[in-house]
């Protein structure tokens, strides 16, 4: 998810800030049922850390879910225009 919030601060089409790509209403399902608030594990720390170092797994993407348990048709029916598995996650441009 971090370098996902930070294509999308650096994208024309999302709002300009950490704090508003990650907060915009209905952008993460992790921020709608209340996971952000969860105590982060050592890999959210080392995803973070990466990301704002420059590395992006997901190579510019701006969307992401998890094909097990996605439940939103929007991004289940959302074409791929170009697309990197990274875990359990599928990332979308």
């Amino acid at each position: 998810m971090a370098a996902v919030v930070l294509n999308r601060v650096n994208s024309d089409d999302f709002p300009n800030t950490i704090s508003e790509v990650i907060y915009e209403p209905r952008a993460f399902t992790c921020v709608d049922d209340g996971q952000i608030e969860l105590m982060p594990d050592i890999e959210s720390y080392r995803a973070a850390v990466n990301a704002i170092m420059g590395y992006d797994p997901t190579s510019g993407c701006l969307f992401y879910y998890n094909p097990r348990i996605a439940t939103s048709r929007w991004m289940k029916e959302r074409i791929p225009v170009d697309q990197v598995s990274v875990g359990n996650h599928i990332f979308m441009k």
